[in-house]
């Protein structure tokens, strides 16, 4: 005898529609945040990208003029001269930065490690200056820094190092590397927290093993530390460099935006903003978004090239 099967029980169950019903509430929450980054990051970018392929007449467009600016830019001075000599300083930035931050904030990180009893209240008193307003802080070393009442120096002749006592920002051979100096401080706490919630992530049963197989502290630190903290070394090294690319603050508030004394503290952002705001030019607009499109490309390229370096040493090391 043939059973027939009711049609209702032939259908076929129902999707399992949580996946697309969760998608709801998931762009909901994110909406917001997507919104921002298109009008405070995506809009200014391609703006600035247009802006640059016009000629301008103060705040009015020209017509379009196409890479007229970028040319302008790179070969007619005082530009020319100015971008090289503010980029070199970038790059000196960077590498001060990069040494500061991957050595001696490496290795504060992995002194602190080993202290429980102090280490929170050490990494609050290396983080507070990068909690700090950049400004403020080129500011308050300015002050530190000045050859006629300034500490520093003060402090030098007190203690017989009169000879030390030196006009640290007002002569060329020294300033920048006051900026490089003063940056560095301030940043400092940033990789200090990294390293050492890194250093905290890796397994100590690895330590414990190697030491009893009698590794020493630094074989242990070369074949176990360092390979397990090569990711967070390439976060720290592209944050590092996004941020000395686009240092202003500093420079702004121990050299002014001429990057004084005799453009011995200039950097790209000041070279923006004089080209943008203080050069008098009536194409200001054009040529300072060619420059500021210029750096971003530059910015980006190379940080997608350090990525990809780190992660090729990464996994080589796993």
């Amino acid at each position: 005898m043939a059973i027939t099967v009711p049609r209702t029980a032939r259908r076929r169950p129902p999707r399992n529609t949580g996946i697309q019903l969760g998608l709801v509430p998931s762009l909901a929450f994110i909406m917001p945040a997507l919104v921002l980054f298109a009008v405070l990051i995506m809009y200014p970018m391609g703006a600035a990208l247009s802006y640059s392929f016009y000629g301008w007449q103060g705040t009015a467009r020209d017509g379009f003029v196409g890479f007229a600016n970028y040319v302008t830019l790179l070969t007619q001075q005082p530009y020319a001269d100015q971008l090289w000599r503010g980029f070199s300083h970038n790059l000196l930035l960077f590498a001060g930065a990069f040494v500061f931050q991957n050595s001696l904030g490496l290795g504060i990180a992995l002194l602190l490690h080993r202290r429980q009893r102090t280490k929170r209240l050490f990494q609050t008193m290396f983080t507070l200056p990068y909690l700090v307003s950049p400004m403020v802080i080129g500011y308050l070393w300015s002050l530190m820094l000045s050859p006629l009442f300034g500490p520093v120096n003060a402090i030098l002749r007190g203690v017989g190092l009169e000879s030390l006592a030196l006009p640290w920002l007002g002569d060329p051979a020294l300033a920048i590397w006051m900026v490089v100096l003063v940056s560095g401080w301030q940043w400092i706490g940033f990789p200090i927290l990294l390293y050492g919630a890194a250093i905290g992530g890796i397994p100590v049963e690895l330590d414990e093993a190697a030491s009893l197989d009698g590794a020493t502290a630094l074989t242990r630190l070369r074949y176990i530390t360092l390979p397990m903290l090569v990711p967070t070394m390439g976060i720290v090294t592209v944050l590092t460099f996004i941020g000395a690319m686009e240092a202003m603050a500093i420079p702004f508030a121990l050299g002014g935006s001429s990057g004084s004394p005799a453009g011995s503290t200039d950097v790209m952002m000041l070279l923006f903003y004089r080209t943008a705001f203080e050069s008098g030019n009536p194409n200001s607009i054009g040529v300072s978004s060619a420059l500021a499109t210029v750096l971003f490309l530059f910015i980006l390229g190379i940080s997608v090239g350090i990525t990809r370096v780190m992660r090729r040493a990464e996994r080589r090391l796993s």
